[in-house]
């Protein structure tokens, strides 16, 4: 049985990255085809797209009432997201940060991770009650109401980047771009075989972390964080190998986003969720890696290759620190 598991995550790697080529190709033709700034489409498209592991795996949690996996995993993912896939992405080649991610982007998310730790644990963090509970306690709640309020911000979110996009159209359309016809049918297949390489890395890596004798919070915050994150990470190491800076960094931002307003926002709406304590600690190590990525991108307004290694480092040591926990 251990056998095949390693056999399908063989198997949901090679999806995972062949996937991620067409749809990086697909894309950023597609983007090229209407004049829409690759940094739109990574937001927007691609964000949504690599996005999907996440949406599937937190919404059959929140049916099922799993709320610890639900959490978890988009915590568990934005945390990859920022560090690992951002890190890696910018030691493989600097990352340029346009104007649009460092002034509305970050700082949406930044504000955003705020928010959420504020309506659903305040209480909790300012009575000092927080550091009278064991980590598996209940110390906050992320209601329907919660869920609806991110949800409305995101809606709000996404109408100003389509309306930004429209404002400020590409200035020519090159030569050689691919029918829309062969973008769309790229995206498709690619988008196909990146959410099935995705749950196959996750069902496989689920099977052996429980043979490990792994908890269902470490298997939620490392392994299903990371492998429905996979897709962030193969798309954007793709694409910055292939030069489209603007739709690796744009996936990775709009993937945080989509993960924190969309995913929480849907699932709290269908189930309440419950926070249990570890998860308020993850919540608050979440935002100071949100600040930390934002001063990295302002630095020059790039992230380079030596804070990229430090950002690779820091996912490390969370990693090391939440199996210690």
């Amino acid at each position: 049985m251990l056998f095949l598991n390693l056999l399908l995550l063989i198997v949901g790697f090679f999806a995972l990255i062949k996937g991620a080529d067409l749809f990086v190709d697909g894309s950023s033709s597609l983007a090229k085809n209407f004049k829409v700034p690759g940094l739109i489409i990574g937001l927007t498209i691609v964000a949504l797209g690599t996005s999907a592991p996440e949406l599937a795996v937190s919404i059959s949690a929140a049916v099922q009432g799993s709320n610890e996996i639900a959490l978890s995993n988009v915590v568990g993912s934005n945390i990859f997201n920022l560090l690992c896939v951002l890190g890696v992405c910018a030691v493989i080649h600097a990352v340029p940060v346009d104007k649009g991610i460092i002034h509305r982007d970050f700082p949406l998310y930044i504000g955003a991770t705020l928010l959420l730790l504020f309506m659903t644990s305040f209480q909790t963090i300012y009575s000092g009650r927080i550091f009278q509970l064991s980590m598996n306690d209940t110390a906050g709640t992320i209601d329907r109401t919660t869920g609806l309020v991110l949800l409305a911000i995101f809606l709000i979110y996404i109408l100003y980047l389509i309306y930004d996009a429209r404002k400020h159209p590409e200035e020519e359309k090159p030569e050689n771009c691919l029918p829309v016809w062969k973008c769309l049918l790229l995206i498709l297949t690619g988008l196909v075989l990146i959410v099935a390489g995705g749950q196959v890395v996750v069902y496989s890596a689920k099977e052996i972390a429980r043979t490990m004798g792994m908890s269902e919070t470490l298997i939620g915050l490392t392994i299903v964080a990371i492998g429905t994150s996979l897709p962030e990470l193969v798309t954007s190491v793709v694409a910055a190998r292939k030069g489209e800076t603007g739709l690796a960094i744009g996936n990775v931002i709009g993937s945080s986003i989509f993960n924190l307003l969309f995913i929480l926002g849907i699932s709290a709406a269908i189930h309440p969720i419950a926070i249990n304590t570890a998860s308020v600690y993850d919540m608050a190590i979440l935002m100071v890696i949100g600040i930390i990525s934002y001063i990295f991108s302002l630095s020059r307004e790039s992230v380079r290759r030596s804070e990229g290694v430090v950002m690779v480092i820091l996912y490390l040591l969370d990693i090391l620190f939440a199996i210690v926990r």
